[in-house]
């Protein structure tokens, strides 16, 4: 049966935003340190605020944010109780009109990011180890560490202070988990891997599995054994079933506060730098090197042994097959400066028009041509008739 209109709303009903808590919106500004805000002049409009949402979605209780004049229009029609705004006269001149409490900001965004961890906190389980998991006795467990049902820490494993291990979490022999790391549901950390404090392994990734290493013989293929390590450096976020391989000798290196989303692929021997972010489905090959700030949109992918540089952006579904100077953004396949993409890709949607143009062209020339040949048929008849 399909489920259509009222009675879809009805079966399926939109969930109810649960408030966190109540605050003031004057209790929150020496969270996020405001340049102005109207409260100067208005202290009276103090309102109460219980969750933070969309501007397209905002209820009277709730604080949100406008960056960008792509959502500056929502200003005239949202219910928001408060606002984040830029350092914008106008913008601020209109919220006063609608009677919208706001405060200022240089990075509305930012501000915004630090006003949802005011009103959330993602789920943490108390400190303890559930009677299900399997710990075995080399293993080293940290203080108010936090072990769930079913996880299995294997031996001369070490478990930092504070580490949280979801249920089903496994950990191979030698691994070494920071503190404050929290690694969810159904994740695996192969043996002899480093992960730092502070780190976040989703559910279902793969942390140090073997590298895709094989060698061709006359008789098939020959295994060549992953003895690297992998090591994520402190403050990494590695996505929902991303993997992360070890290699044949040496390590895998994901530098600080680089952060990878779901699905993405890093192979044996690479090593990324700090601060990167890589989007989902994204991939790198074997032995890549990549420098610091790194931008990867989705679905880029960067072939074996490539450098990219740093402070390199390269867009969505960029194919990379060399070196990457640094600071520059790439686009494509075959990749190319980005400007020089899109002037690609404009002339690209022209193609049917260039491309009737030119047989027009073709038809008038090849009607010249003839013309030309008959033109040359009757001076040579000329030229004989003399």
């Amino acid at each position: 049966m399909v489920w259509t209109g009222r009675e879809a709303a009805t079966r399926h009903p939109r969930p109810t935003v649960q408030p966190f808590f109540s605050v003031k919106f004057s209790d929150i500004l020496p969270a996020l340190q405001p340049m102005a805000t109207s409260l100067t002049a208005r202290p009276d409009r103090d309102p109460e605020l219980t969750q933070v949402a969309a501007i397209d979605a905002a209820a009277a209780e709730a604080l949100s944010y406008i960056e960008g004049d792509k959502f500056a229009p929502f200003l005239e029609t949202t219910s928001a109780g408060a606002l984040i705004l830029p350092n914008d006269a106008a913008l601020q001149q209109q919220a006063d009109h609608r009677q919208i409490p706001w405060l200022s900001v240089s990075y509305p965004r930012l501000a915004f990011a630090q006003a949802i961890a005011l009103f959330y906190q993602p789920y943490q389980p108390a400190p303890g180890i559930h009677p299900t998991a399997v710990i075995h006795p080399t293993a080293t467990l940290g203080e108010q560490v936090s072990i769930g049902a079913h996880v299995v820490v294997e031996a001369q494993a070490t478990i930092g202070d504070g580490a949280c291990l979801h249920p089903n979490v496994v950990i191979y022999p030698e691994v070494t988990i920071g503190d404050r790391t929290v690694l969810h549901a159904n994740c695996t950390i192969h043996e002899r891997s480093c992960i730092g404090a502070d780190c976040v392994v989703h559910s279902g990734a793969v942390v140090g599995a073997e590298g895709f290493g094989f060698v061709p013989t006359r008789d098939g293929w020959v295994k060549m054994q992953q003895s690297g390590v992998v090591v994520l450096e402190d403050r990494v976020e590695i996505g929902c079933s991303a993997a992360i391989d070890r290699p044949a000798v040496g390590e895998t290196r994901i530098a600080e506060d680089t952060k990878l989303d779901n699905l993405v692929h890093i192979a044996h021997g690479c090593h990324m730098g700090r601060g990167c972010a890589m989007a989902a489905q994204g991939g790198l090959a074997g032995g890549v090197t990549v420098g610091d700030r790194v931008i990867f949109a989705g679905q880029v992918g960067v072939t074996n042994q490539a450098t990219v540089g740093d402070g390199v952006t390269l867009t969505a579904r960029t194919a990379i097959t060399k070196d990457v100077p640094s600071g520059v953004t790439m686009s494509g396949y075959p990749p190319m400066p980005h400007p020089q993409w899109r002037r690609s890709a404009a002339l690209q949607k022209r193609l049917p028009e260039m491309h009737g143009t030119l047989r027009k062209l073709q038809a008038q020339l090849q009607a010249q041509m003839a013309l030309i040949e008959d033109l040359q048929a009757q001076i040579d008849t000329l030229r004989e008739g003399g």
